[in-house]
């Protein structure tokens, strides 16, 4: 599913227009990225959850050469699904 089909979605079911579904979705969406950037956790009861990790600096290895590369720590979105989603996709 893409932006283009959540905006869709709203307009077809919600009845909105096109412009008040696209300001919808990127209210949203912004938002939740606004609170990802700030640290703070994302959740969404039956859906699942989002938070930022927090990756240690480790050395890895170039799979082309076998030399041993230095990978700088770094932070990535953690998603954990909720229990209605994991059930619903068994």
């Amino acid at each position: 599913m893409t932006k283009a089909d959540l905006i869709n979605i709203l307009i077809q079911e919600m009845g909105m227009s096109k412009k008040n579904a696209e300001a919808v979705v990127n209210t949203f969406l912004g938002s939740m990225i606004e609170s990802l950037k700030k640290g703070e956790g994302i959740e969404l009861r039956g859906f699942g959850s989002l938070r930022i990790r927090e990756r240690k600096p480790r050395i890895g290895r170039n799979p082309q050469t076998g030399e041993k590369v230095n990978v700088p720590a770094k932070k990535i979105v953690y998603f954990k699904p909720g229990k209605e989603l994991k059930e619903a996709t068994k």
